[in-house]
């Protein structure tokens, strides 16, 4: 398997701390496609290394704190990996993903200004064209990742932001995938525009109901049709 690009920038020699070449690896972690290849993505320390411009020394700290989060692992005389799911832990974390976003949506409800819920609807003006959002599927892809990330920040809730920030790691990376397969994106774009109109009413219930069916759909299409999970 070859490895995925990393893109890095040196850190500053004069400010370079362990927390933050910690931050560089899990923001490198986070915006990989864990389930692209057939084995997991390989974490190099030497490469790593030289494109923060540290020595190996704080990118082994780093490697070890996140392997201690369950986002890494280092096989003896292999290297580090990236931590897959197996497909029963991703139902598992789509079920709770489900609930903590269903609960922010509710809660956005309340505390969303009009302005932050307009936001939502202006990210999915680029698909408005004929060709639709499957032909533009990398970049709806991208937008629908940062719809659900959004609907969880709206709840202006910092403790289910931090609960939620555990499981997107994983989240990203199935939704990306998932969002390709079986003509997904058509229905997803629906029901994006459902939940939006949902929390534009301020109908707590109506806009927890429409993200919970959107969460559960996401969970059944896994369960049905996902066999390139262990």
């Amino acid at each position: 398997m070859s490895e995925q690009d990393i893109k890095l920038r040196p850190i500053n020699g004069n400010v370079v701390l362990k927390a933050r070449v910690y931050e560089a690896l899990k923001k490198v972690v986070s915006s990989m496609d864990i389930y692209a290849g057939e084995e997991p993505p390989k974490l190099d320390e030497r490469r790593l290394a030289e494109k923060l411009g540290v020595s190996r020394t704080p990118i082994r700290e780093a490697l070890s704190q996140l392997e201690q989060e369950g986002l890494v692992r280092n096989i003896p005389r292999r290297g580090a990996f990236v931590v897959r799911k197996t497909k029963k832990e991703i139902l598992e974390m789509i079920c709770v993903w489900g609930a903590l976003e269903s609960l922010a949506a509710r809660m956005a409800t309340v505390h969303a200004s009009d302005e932050e819920i307009a936001e939502l609807r202006k990210l999915f003006t680029t698909f408005d064209d004929s060709e639709g959002p499957s032909a533009h599927i990398d970049e709806y892809s991208d937008t629908n990742i940062s719809f659900h990330q959004a609907i969880i920040k709206l709840s202006k809730c910092d403790l289910l932001v931090s609960i939620a920030e555990g499981l997107f790691i994983h989240m990203r990376s199935i939704r990306s995938r998932t969002i390709r397969e079986r003509q997904r994106v058509t229905a997803s774009i629906i029901d994006h525009i459902h939940i939006i109109e949902a929390l534009e009413q301020r109908d707590a219930e109506l806009s927890e109901q429409y993200v919970r069916e959107h969460t559960n759909n996401l969970k059944q299409h896994v369960n049905d049709y996902v066999d390139w999970l262990e």
